[in-house]
């Protein structure tokens, strides 16, 4: 089966968010993960989520301001390391083509470009400012902003696209690596323990699928028309072992896709929400599960354009 979402680009503007949703950012959960990444350089945050901290207003915005840019600070001085590493070898190769001409020379003389530019292109998008669309962007196994019920409100906390149900193995990511989406058809089976329990809202513009044409694999970008924010249905869940750290993680929830997704190629979609169920589907009721299932056959219903981007 073809994974389904494999990505997709949130909603940057936190402030809109905040006024459009009446959602609470959890300022302890995002330190927590900004924190964590300070020895953890595999956690993924997209640039977009960083952005919400760039003009802090209070103290803990502040500290998770001075996280971002300590860890900023330092994968550049990294970058700029292997961009001098980089120089160095193809200096030291052109000058022994000069004299002979090696085969350990002439792939350094090859491959050392390649890997300046690479670096160099990582160190321009971490000093850049301004936002571009592929900031936004988040693959799984990477951190996005997920609105659910807490506290008597609508709470936004930083969750991995991965999801690693509570109680389960860690090894699980490994086994079951599609588990950043859950299928309609299986929520009362290997999501059992999430459906109608912990449940959850991604707020997305657009997705990117994968998808064979012609014996080449392609990425389509699908976003809905009119233009609309999609209130993507999830579960997630919180995920706790001795010895390790806590782990926030979510499922976009998938279903058949509709003709013109079809017709592009592709087998899944994501589910979105109606505005108004928002709350109904934060706050579920476990024994009522038929409740849940009528939100998610009550969704919008746009028409998904898609675009041809680099594979």
């Amino acid at each position: 089966m073809r994974p389904m979402c494999y990505s997709a680009q949130i909603r940057a503007e936190y402030k809109q968010f905040v006024r459009a949703f009446g959602a609470v950012l959890n300022i302890r959960a995002f330190a927590k993960l900004y924190f964590e990444r300070q020895s953890d350089p595999t956690i993924k945050i997209p640039k977009a989520v960083d952005a919400f901290f760039m003009d802090p207003q209070t103290d803990g915005e502040r500290e998770i301001k001075a996280l971002i840019d300590a860890f900023n600070a330092e994968q550049a001085t990294k970058f700029e390391q292997e961009i001098f590493k980089q120089r160095k070898r193809l200096a030291d190769a052109e000058r022994k083509l000069q004299v002979k001409v090696t085969k350990a020379a002439t792939e350094s003389a090859r491959i050392a470009p390649a890997k300046i530019e690479w670096n160099l292109g990582k160190l321009a998008d971490l000093k850049r400012v301004e936002l571009k669309p592929r900031d936004s962007r988040f693959f799984p196994g990477w951190y996005a902003p997920v609105m659910i019920w807490e506290d008597g409100q609508r709470v936004i906390k930083p969750m991995r696209y991965l999801c690693r149900p509570a109680g389960k193995p860690a090894f699980y990511d490994t086994k079951y690596p599609g588990i950043y989406n859950s299928r309609r058809d299986n929520l009362e089976g290997f999501w059992k323990g999430q459906f109608g329990v912990t449940h959850g809202i991604l707020v997305i513009n657009a997705f990117f699928e994968n998808v064979d044409r012609d014996g080449e694999k392609v990425v389509l970008q699908f976003r809905p028309r009119p233009e609309q924010d999609m209130l993507v249905a999830c579960l997630w869940s919180h995920w706790t072992a001795p010895g390790q750290p806590d782990l926030l993680s979510f499922a976009a929830i998938t279903d058949e896709p509709p003709p013109e997704i079809e017709a592009a190629g592709h087998n899944r979609c994501p589910i979105p929400i109606s505005p108004e169920h928002i709350d109904a589907w934060l706050k579920p009721d476990a024994s009522n599960l038929a409740a849940q299932y009528a939100i998610l056959d009550d969704r919008p219903r746009p028409y998904y354009e898609h675009q041809l981007l680099a594979a």
